[in-house]
C-alpha cells in the first residue's frame, strides 16, 4: 500500500495538463486547454482541462476528475495502480508496505492480465537476448531486416522458443495463474490437455497502449521446424484488456511525433513502422493488416486531425481498405494517399532513404483521396458505361460521408470536374444518401427513446427489465430541491470564505460560509442527496469557521485609460484572485479520496464557459461589485431552497386535506388548514427575508 504523504507528493506533482497531453492533443482557449473527449466520440471539442484547478472536465458526456481520475478512466486502471503510473512519470519514489494475503486476493484481474503481459514480454526479450535459439534465430533475422539494437530495445522486441510449453512451465513456476494465461493468450487450453505455448518458434511484437502498458502481442514465425505448419502471422486473441479493433502498433512511441508533425502516418505491418523509425520518421502507426476501425481512427484523432495512408503497389489491398477512408472522411478528418513505386513498401523505402528524403517524397507524392480512388477505379471502369456509374456512386458515398458542408462542397466540385459529370447531379445524390442517413438516425432515435419508456413503464409495474436496475423515480419538486442544494454547495465551495458585505440593523460584517451554515443548522435543515451532505459536513468540519477579510490580492482591471482628475476608483472595477485559504478548499474537494465527492466537487467548482474581456469591460462600465454579486447569489441560493422546502410541504398537507375532505373528517381538516396557514406565512417571511437589505461596501 502507498502511504498518505506519497500519494499527496504524487498528486501534487502530477499537472493534470502534462497527463492529460500524454493522450489528448489540447488547445488553449482562454484560460482552460481543450480537446476532443477521449471518453466518447464527438467532432467539437468538450473536452475541459483547467490547469489552475488540476482537473479535467468533459461538457458532453460529464467525465471528470483530477489526474489520478484521468488515468484511471483512461486506462481502466485500479486508484493505487494510477498513482503507480504517475509516480514513474514524475520520478517519484514510493516505499510500500507488503499486501497481506487478503489484499493481495482482492487486487483486480484486470491488473494480474497486465503483469503477465508485462513478465512475458520481459521472458522473450531475455529469450532473444541469452538464448541460443533467440540469438541464431530470433536476433539474426532483426539483424537480416537491418534492425540495430536501439530500436530493437525501443519496440521492446522479442523471440518465443520452438518449444511446446517453455513460456507456460517458466510462467507457471514463477506463479501466475494459469487461467491467467488463457485469458491473456499467451497459452492454448485443449480439452483434457496441458496448456502449450501460443507464439512458439516466432518472433515478438508487444502490442503497447498510449500509457506503456502491454496489451497483447503479436508473432512472426519464423523457425524452418514451423514454416508452412502455421500462419505466419499470429496476434493475441482479444482479451479484457486487449481490444484490436480500438488500437494501433505503435502508437506508444509515435504519439509525441504525431503531435509534433499534426499529421499521423498510416501504414499496414510491424517491420514498415519499425524500419520508419529507424530512418528517423517516427509520427507513424500500423492498423497490423486489419481493416481500419472507427476506434482506431479515433485514437489517431486525439493527437492530430490529418492522416496519409501509405500503400505499397498491391491493388488488392488497396481495394479491401478503401471502405477505411470513408470512415477517416466521417470522423471530419483530412486523409490524404500515398501509393509507392512498384517493388516497394513503406519498409523497404524506409530502409534505401532517411528521413528528410521519406518525408520529402511523401509531401512530393501523396495525393487527395478523391483524385486516388477516382484514378484507382477508373481504370476498371474504362469505357464500360454501367462500371462508370458504379464509380460515381462509390465516389458519391464517399463524399457524403464528410460532415463539414465546406468540404464537402469543394469535393462535389473537383469530383464533378474529373469525372466529366455535372455538378448539381452529384449534389443531388449526396443529398439523397445524408438525407437516407438522417432519416435512419432519427428513426433509431425513436426506436430507442420507445425503449427506454418500455423500460420505465415495466419498473413503474413493478417489473424489473433484464440488466436494469429498479430505483425510485424522484418527483419534480425533488430534482427542484436537489437542483437548489447544488446551488447552496456551488456558493459554499466558491465564495465561503468571503465578505457578503454588512448588515444594515447590526453593522456586522457578513460572510458567506458562516452564513449559509447558521440559516440551515437554525432549521435543522439536510440535503435528501447524501453526497451532497458529506461535503456540506465536511466543510462545516474542516472549513466552516474560515473568514477571508483583506488578504485578498488585488488584481486591476485593465480598462480604459484615466482621465485628467479621475479617480482611479471611480474609473476601475476591482476583480480579486482567489486567495491561499480558497486555493486550499478547492484542492481538498477536487482531490478527495471520495470519487463520488471528488466528481461532484468538479461540477461545482466548474464552469463550461469563461468570461471574456468584453464582457469583464461591460460589467465595469455597469458598476457591477463582486460583493453585490456575491451577497445576491448567497441569499438568493439559501432562501430559494427554504422556499421550496415550505411548498412540498404545503402540496404534502393539500394532499392530506382533500383525503380528509374525501373522508368527512372535518376536525382533521382544521387542523390541516392551520398548518398550512402557519406554512404560508413562514413562505412570506422567507421571501421577505430574501429582500431584506444588505448594505455592501
Amino acid at each position: 500500500m502507498i502511504d498518505n504523504i506519497t500519494v499527496q507528493r504524487i498528486i501534487d506533482a502530477a499537472r493534470i495538463e502534462e497527463v492529460v497531453s500524454d493522450f489528448v492533443s489540447l488547445k488553449k482557449k482562454g484560460a482552460n486547454l481543450w480537446g476532443c473527449c477521449p471518453f466518447h466520440n464527438e467532432k467539437t471539442p468538450s473536452f475541459s482541462v483547467s490547469p489552475s484547478k488540476g482537473i479535467f472536465k468533459c461538457f458532453g458526456c460529464g467525465k471528470a476528475g483530477n489526474s489520478v481520475k484521468f488515468v484511471m478512466e483512461h486506462e481502466s486502471l485500479s486508484y493505487v495502480e494510477a498513482l503507480r503510473y504517475l509516480a514513474r512519470k514524475y520520478h517519484i519514489e514510493i516505499k510500500e508496505r507488503e499486501l497481506t494475503a487478503e489484499e493481495l486476493a482482492v487486487q483486480s484481474e484486470r491488473e494480474s492480465l497486465f503483469a503477465l503481459n508485462s513478465y512475458a514480454k520481459e521472458y522473450y526479450c531475455s529469450m532473444l537476448h541469452n538464448h541460443i535459439d533467440g540469438k541464431s534465430i530470433g536476433l539474426a533475422y532483426f539483424r537480416e531486416r537491418g534492425f540495430r539494437d536501439d530500436i530493437i530495445e525501443k519496440f521492446q522486441l522479442g523471440f518465443s522458443l520452438n518449444e511446446k510449453d517453455a513460456f507456460v512451465k517458466n510462467a507457471t513456476t514463477k506463479g501466475f495463474n494459469p487461467e491467467y494465461l488463457v485469458k491473456t493468450g499467451l497459452a492454448i487450453e485443449h480439452e483434457n490437455q496441458p496448456l502449450i505455448d501460443r507464439f512458439r518458434g516466432r518472433v515478438m511484437f508487444p502490442w503497447i497502449s498510449l500509457s506503456g502498458k502491454v496489451l497483447g502481442f503479436g508473432g512472426r514465425v519464423l523457425d524452418a521446424r514451423t514454416k508452412g505448419v502455421d500462419v505466419k502471422y499470429m496476434n493475441s486473441p482479444e482479451s479484457e484488456i486487449f481490444v484490436k479493433r480500438s488500437e494501433l502498433y505503435g502508437i506508444y512511441q509515435a504519439k509525441q511525433a504525431i503531435v509534433k508533425a499534426d499529421c499521423c502516418y498510416l501504414v499496414e505491418g510491424y517491420t514498415d513502422v519499425i524500419s520508419m523509425h529507424q530512418s528517423g520518421v517516427e509520427n507513424v502507426v500500423s492498423s497490423s493488416g486489419t481493416s481500419l476501425t472507427t476506434g482506431q481512427i479515433q485514437l489517431i484523432k486525439r493527437f492530430t486531425n490529418n492522416i496519409v495512408i501509405l500503400y505499397d503497389g498491391d491493388e488488392a489491398g488497396i481495394h479491401a481498405s478503401l471502405r477505411g477512408i470513408d470512415l477517416i472522411l466521417a470522423e471530419g478528418m483530412n486523409v490524404k494517399v500515398l501509393l509507392f513505386p512498384d517493388g516497394d513498401d513503406p519498409d523497404s523505402f524506409a530502409r534505401k532513404n532517411n528521413a528528410n528524403d521519406f518525408v520529402d517524397f511523401i509531401n512530393k507524392n501523396k495525393t487527395d483521396f478523391i483524385q486516388f480512388k477516382i484514378n484507382l477505379l477508373m481504370k476498371e471502369a474504362e469505357k464500360d458505361p454501367i462500371k462508370r456509374a458504379s464509380l460515381i456512386k462509390d465516389i458519391v458515398q464517399s463524399i457524403a460521408s464528410i460532415p463539414d458542408n465546406i468540404t464537402r462542397s469543394v469535393y462535389i466540385r473537383e469530383s464533378s470536374r474529373m469525372l466529366e459529370t455535372a455538378e448539381q447531379i452529384i449534389a443531388s445524390e449526396v443529398a439523397k444518401i445524408k438525407n437516407k442517413k438522417s432519416f435512419e438516425e432519427k428513426q433509431q432515435a425513436v426506436r430507442d427513446a420507445y425503449a427506454e419508456e418500455r423500460k420505465a413503464a415495466a419498473e413503474a409495474a413493478g417489473i424489473v427489465m433484464p440488466n436494469v436496475k429498479k430505483q425510485s423515480e424522484p418527483t419534480v419538486p425533488q430534482i427542484k430541491l436537489d437542483r437548489l442544494a447544488f446551488n447552496i454547495l456551488r456558493c459554499l465551495l466558491r465564495y465561503g470564505v468571503r465578505k457578503m458585505g454588512v448588515w444594515e440593523e447590526t453593522k456586522e460584517d457578513v460572510y458567506v460560509a458562516p452564513f449559509i451554515i447558521d440559516q440551515l443548522e437554525r432549521d435543522n435543515i439536510k440535503f435528501q442527496n447524501v453526497i451532497f451532505q458529506k461535503i456540506f459536513d465536511e466543510y462545516c468540519e474542516k472549513f466552516g469557521d474560515l473568514k477571508d477579510d483583506n488578504v485578498i490580492e488585488k488584481k486591476e482591471y485593465d480598462g480604459p485609460q484615466l482621465k485628467d482628475g479621475e479617480k482611479e476608483d471611480e474609473k476601475f472595477i476591482t476583480y480579486y484572485k482567489i486567495n491561499k485559504t480558497s486555493q486550499e478548499i478547492e484542492h481538498y474537494f477536487l482531490n478527495h479520496p471520495d470519487a463520488e465527492i471528488s466528481t461532484v466537487s468538479i461540477a461545482l467548482l466548474t464552469d463550461k464557459y469563461e468570461e471574456s474581456n468584453l464582457w469583464r469591460r461591460r460589467d465595469h462600465e455597469s458598476n457591477r461589485n463582486e460583493y453585490e454579486v456575491i451577497l445576491n447569489e448567497a441569499k438568493r441560493v439559501i432562501f430559494e431552497y427554504k422556499i421550496q422546502l415550505v411548498e412540498i410541504a404545503m402540496k404534502k398537507l393539500d394532499d392530506e386535506m382533500k383525503k380528509a375532505s374525501e373522508e368527512k373528517n372535518s376536525q382533521r381538516e382544521d387542523e390541516l388548514m392551520l398548518e398550512l396557514m402557519e406554512n404560508q406565512k413562514t413562505k412570506t417571511r422567507l421571501s421577505k427575508d430574501l429582500g431584506d437589505r444588505v448594505i455592501t461596501p
